[in-house]
């Protein structure tokens, strides 16, 4: 078995289950609107907790983290040009059609990205949390047809490697973070 088949097999597995007006509305919702709700959600935290240096880099960090994920997901794209699982018969659709290509996937990236943040800064609570809700949107992106397995897998490595390029170049306790963090 290729690794395609394997990967469209797994896709169409998960896919399989959608039918179920409950979990597909749960789905589409999770699909459409958890990415926000996480940013929002680590947006929060900025003024929590009287605003300590350590978690304040830790947010910077995560923003930083979510837009260099999908920066490298924009050059991904000008090299891949995977069609998307319900144009290739493989899943049917619950939510609307999108114009670009399926890999790597813009939900699962910084969904991903966040949860690191989190996890390479020691804050493993709020990772693990994090980590579960990349994990929902990422299979949320599947049931709904939308991507294949491997283009959440590959959103979820870019969103891990923009992590670890971040950890190196933007260090906690600098002059360029004590300015960021002390904002507000």
């Amino acid at each position: 078995m290729e690794l395609y088949d394997l990967d469209a097999a797994a896709t169409h597995a998960i896919n399989s289950f959608s039918g179920v007006a409950v979990a597909d509305v749960l789905m589409i919702w999770i699909s459409a609107i958890a990415v926000p709700l996480l940013v929002l959600a680590v947006a929060g935290q900025w003024w929590r907790g009287g605003g300590r240096p350590h978690d304040r880099h830790v947010l910077v960090s995560a923003g930083l983290f979510f837009l260099l994920g999908l920066a490298i997901n924009q050059i991904v794209l000008l090299f891949v040009h995977r069609v998307r699982p319900y144009d290739g018969g493989v899943t049917h659709l619950l939510i609307e059609h999108s114009s670009d290509p399926s890999f790597p996937s813009n939900h699962a990236t910084p969904t991903f990205a966040i949860a690191a943040a989190f996890l390479v800064h020691g804050m493993r609570r709020m990772g693990l949390l994090f980590l579960a809700a990349a994990v929902l949107v990422s299979i949320s992106r599947v049931y709904v047809g939308t991507h294949y397995v491997g283009d959440v897998h590959g959103g979820a490595v870019t969103g891990i490697v923009a992590a670890a390029l971040v950890r190196v170049f933007y260090r906690e306790g600098t002059r360029l973070d004590r300015l960021v963090t002390s904002i507000l």
